[in-house]
């Protein structure tokens, strides 16, 4: 009577626990926007220009930019350096992908005068990736947007805006990185 009355409990927990002891839990995988942002992956040396705003001051400036894929493989950090208007610049981003918000999101940090940290959310659509933002700078609030246009397998364009009080998008800056 003892035998039988353990005999079916233990054969039940047996029964619901097989299927957890044959097969463990697989990590997760990357999906394919997590893969989309390989592209960046690499090095890169780029060149642009930008427009005097009450930001930071115009001119010229070159970056040289290091992004490898994070443990994973569901982030990319890149690690810049460059020269500009304002002197030296240094940069870290981290890209990756939200499966949650569906968006892509950039974690930028630089030693800008502003102490710039921002996490705009991006989309793709085809060869153009759009990333919008808001955040302050200089004290007021200020809307932007970054583009990329994937030119080629070794080279895109980019551009940062701003939106003016007048409701109209002004050119920030504007430059093209190609894979050094």
């Amino acid at each position: 009577m003892r035998t039988t009355r353990w005999t079916l409990p233990l054969t039940l927990l047996l029964f619901l626990a097989a299927p957890a002891l044959a097969a463990p839990p697989q990590a997760p995988k990357p999906g394919p926007e997590h893969k989309r942002l390989g592209f960046f992956v690499g090095k890169w040396k780029g060149t642009g220009t930008i427009a005097e705003n009450p930001f930071m001051p115009g001119g010229k400036f070159t970056a040289s930019d290091t992004c490898e894929w994070f443990e994973g493989r569901f982030a990319v950090v890149c690690r810049s350096q460059g020269k500009g208007p304002a002197g030296p610049t240094r940069g870290l981003g981290i890209m990756s992908y939200s499966p949650s918000e569906k968006a892509y999101l950039y974690y930028g940090l630089d030693n800008s005068p502003m102490a710039m940290a921002t996490v705009p959310r991006g989309t793709v659509e085809g060869d153009t990736w759009t990333y919008q933002d808001e955040s302050k700078m200089g004290g007021e609030t200020v809307k932007s947007r970054y583009v990329i246009q994937l030119l080629d397998k070794k080279s895109y364009a980019f551009r940062w805006e701003i939106l003016g009080p007048d409701g109209q998008w002004k050119m920030v800056v504007e430059g093209k990185s190609t894979r050094a």
